[in-house]
């Protein structure tokens, strides 16, 4: 079989897999377990690494998307660290729409969208946009760093009215 014939079975079927991750609230798959769901439905392996062609798998599923109308279904998928990663800039950008700085919170949008449209225990209030838990406890972590950070507190050499290095000697005095 062709490589173009196998991303084109392994996009059909990573399609079903998505859609069927779609139908429960706040579920999402890895790009490895995609990945390896994909090879294991079709009966198609490769040995080539996954970073190799998961990219062009999943570009058959936006494009699928796409031409059906429907959500972005990739939104789904994420990386072993749960961020969408910047594979994720193909999703907009073949729906036209511009680049956020935040892709992490646009994919929640998009992933309530999909469950929105094919949860099967979708919440009664509709459900709300959630970041993956590995995410939300890094963002959670990063923004108690930062406010316990202590601004540190500069010295200037009193003659020159420079920032005075780690040594407390300043360079122009020596």
């Amino acid at each position: 079989m062709s490589f173009r014939d196998a991303i084109a079975e392994w996009g059909a079927v990573a399609y079903d897999v998505l859609l069927e991750t779609a139908s429960r609230y706040n579920d999402f798959v890895t790009y490895k377990e995609l990945a390896e769901k994909v090879q294991e439905i079709s009966g198609i392996r490769t040995k080539s690494q996954m970073r190799n062609w998961i990219g062009k798998v999943l570009a058959v599923v936006v494009n699928e998307c796409a031409r059906r109308g429907e959500p972005p279904l990739t939104s789904l998928c994420v990386t072993q660290n749960q961020t969408v990663g910047d594979g994720y800039r193909f999703v907009l950008e073949t729906a036209g729409e511009p680049i956020p700085d935040d892709l992490d919170h646009h994919a929640a949008e998009a992933r309530l969208r999909c469950y929105r449209t094919y949860s099967t225990d979708l919440p009664a209030d509709g459900g709300t946009p959630t970041l993956p838990p590995q995410v939300t406890a890094s963002r959670e972590a990063a923004a108690r760093k930062a406010a316990t950070a202590r601004p540190e507190k500069i010295e200037l050499c009193p003659e020159h009215h420079t920032v005075l290095p780690r040594s407390g000697r300043c360079d122009y005095c020596a």
